[in-house]
């Protein structure tokens, strides 16, 4: 199995890579070090670093391998199951994981584990993407807090219900906050509906803040939402080099033409894929203003392969450049206001990224109001 792991991987990118010269990558003399390394794994941790120690030859955000662990919790991420209640998220060293998210009424929240601090260890075992957890079982977790300090604590994963993947939050007079976790089947059609018969006085703000990506026919009915249809908004070169104009042309629900409410759209470092491509083609456009944090620039058109042991393989198939010809990837989108989000105000309910994504729509509001005076 981990020789047909390994080979499946390695020939997808000599035959499907969007470029054909690998970054300049010797990929027989790749497969000739990481072969031997890949067949000799006793596990899947020790095999899904081989390829992916492989892949970061590539230099190249997208290419990536999951154990069949990590795909089985991508699968059933908004579906009933046992969870700690933690979102962790990877830095530039993918063995450092940091707790991103701590969920409301989770035997992580119950056990005190802060936003910020270090996942370490799991029952002993250096946490990574193919470990799982069960029901009723005990785990004793090993984390480092943002002092430097050694924490310890055991839970006890239960069953909870899924997040959704769409949230819309009408709490805030003269503001719809759409929340994003992904760009997943029916989003589009989502946003379309709740945009259906809202006031044009209604700022609209997306907020896509730790959304990985996702499928970009969504991110295109997104902006279908948004953008007259039929615009383009980028261009996608696959590895033959034939380009393609990616257009608003998507599905926005029973819109057929794009709303007029100002927009927002919130970003931090953990926005990556669609939801850089999405935040960037608006603000190119100049229908809509981007808050938040400087994104990291992974932005190419990737796609997912099921692997034969049940782990999956997403790879970049095509470069992308926006309509203006910027070309995204390692360079990321630069908001239009910079609004960090530190762990102490996440950690006390605070968030000043919205706050001045709200304060910059209103101020735009009173400009337009007192133009259109001065022109009466």
């Amino acid at each position: 199995m981990n020789e047909r792991v390994f080979d499946r991987v390695w020939s997808e990118v000599q035959r499907g890579y969007y470029d054909p010269g690998l970054h300049g990558v010797d990929w027989d003399a790749a497969r000739a070090r990481f072969r031997p390394l890949a067949v000799a794994a006793t596990d899947d941790r020790t095999l899904y670093r081989v390829v992916n120690d492989m892949l970061d030859l590539l230099d190249d955000g997208h290419a990536a391998a999951s154990p069949p662990a990590a795909v089985r919790r991508q699968e059933a991420m908004f579906e009933r199951r046992a969870v700690m209640g933690l979102t962790l998220m990877a830095g530039e060293d993918r063995n450092v994981w940091t707790v991103e998210r701590v969920r409301a009424g989770s035997p992580a929240e119950t056990a005190g584990v802060e936003v910020g601090w270090v996942l370490n260890t799991v029952d002993g075992r250096p946490w990574g993407p193919d470990v799982e957890v069960f029901d009723g079982r005990p785990v004793q977790l090993v984390l480092t807090d943002e002092t430097g300090a050694r924490r310890e604590t055991t839970l006890t994963p239960r069953l909870m219900d899924g997040p959704q993947p769409f949230v819309a939050d009408y709490s805030r007079p003269g503001v719809l906050v759409l929340r994003i976790e992904q760009f997943d089947p029916g989003l589009g059609r989502w946003i379309g509906h709740e945009l259906d018969g809202l006031p044009a006085d209604v700022n609209v703000v997306l907020d896509l803040r730790a959304n990985p990506g996702g499928r970009l026919w969504e991110a295109e009915s997104v902006l279908t939402c948004f953008l007259p249809r039929g615009q383009v908004w980028a261009t996608r070169t696959g590895r033959r080099g034939r380009a393609v104009a990616l257009k608003a042309a998507g599905d926005c629900g029973d819109h057929e033409a794009p709303v007029a409410n100002p927009v927002a759209v919130l970003v931090d470092k953990g926005s990556r894929s669609a939801a850089e491509l999405t935040p960037a083609a608006l603000q190119e456009a100049g229908r809509g203003i981007v808050v938040g944090e400087q994104t990291i620039g992974s932005v190419l058109i990737a796609q997912d392969t099921n692997l034969p042991d049940g782990g999956r393989l997403t790879l970049s198939r095509s470069d992308y450049v926006t309509a203006g010809g910027v070309r995204l990837e390692k360079r990321g989108v630069t908001p239009d206001i910079l609004a960090p989000r530190t762990v102490a105000e996440r950690r006390a309910g605070e968030d000043p990224t919205l706050e001045a994504a709200i304060a910059a729509l209103q101020s735009a509001d009173r400009a337009r109001a007192e133009s259109q005076s001065s022109g009466l």
